[in-house]
């Protein structure tokens, strides 16, 4: 009796960090791309179709693998307005501030592989909201705002280091905006329609 009461409080103390209930906040930031819009992104954004991004998020373990979460992230950019001829046709900057913001918020849920360890993989999925907003002055008179919330999903995986009420981990998703519009209006000369694409975080992890 003593052995097995032994027993079970070394397997739960070993398995605490990784036990059903835990809850673990993160903070993030990295580098979001708009590749699902890629050509459009680099007509206005002088040739470049990604930023810097970051965001928040909270993770609740259900049981020590399976875990659901709900994190948003912020990501703007600064171009200008472009004239593009038709497809595969080189674009042209106007000369026309615009900037664009978007702010992707998602629930999600994910299994984490080998939950006990020091470095534990996971992949993930999720469905949400993501808010875009694109503002642009022709001289100085502005252009109708375009503000519009759209259904995204989200495919996420990474790896978390760390047993304390510290950790740290990276993470790359794909997320997918659907019939949203494009920047500059360039994107209908492209035929993109999605805002969503690749991006690569890091985080550090607060588990309390």
């Amino acid at each position: 009796m003593m052995r097995s009461l032994a027993a079970a409080v070394v397997a739960l103390a070993c398995a605490g960090p990784s036990a059903a209930g835990e809850v673990a906040i993160n903070l993030e930031g990295g580098w979001a791309d708009l590749s699902n819009a890629k050509k459009s992104a680099e007509a206005v954004f002088d040739g470049a179709s990604g930023g810097a991004t970051f965001g928040a998020g909270v993770r609740w373990s259900v049981t020590p693998s399976i875990y659901v979460g709900l994190g948003g992230r912020y990501f703007s950019k600064d171009g200008e307005r472009a004239f593009v001829a038709g497809p595969g046709q080189p674009s042209f900057g106007l000369g026309h501030p615009l900037s664009l913001r978007l702010i992707p918020v998602h629930a999600h849920v994910g299994w984490r592989f080998r939950p006990d360890s020091s470095l534990v993989p996971y992949v993930g999925l999720g469905i949400g909201l993501t808010s875009y907003r694109e503002e642009s002055t022709v001289g100085d008179i502005p252009e109708p705002t375009i503000s519009e919330t759209k259904f995204s999903g989200l495919v996420s995986g990474g790896v978390e280091y760390g047993r304390g009420p510290v950790r740290f981990g990276i993470d790359l998703s794909y997320s997918t905006v659907p019939d949203s519009l494009g920047v500059g209006g360039v994107s209908q000369v492209y035929g993109e329609d999605d805002l969503g694409g690749l991006t690569a975080l890091g985080r550090i992890i607060f588990v309390p």
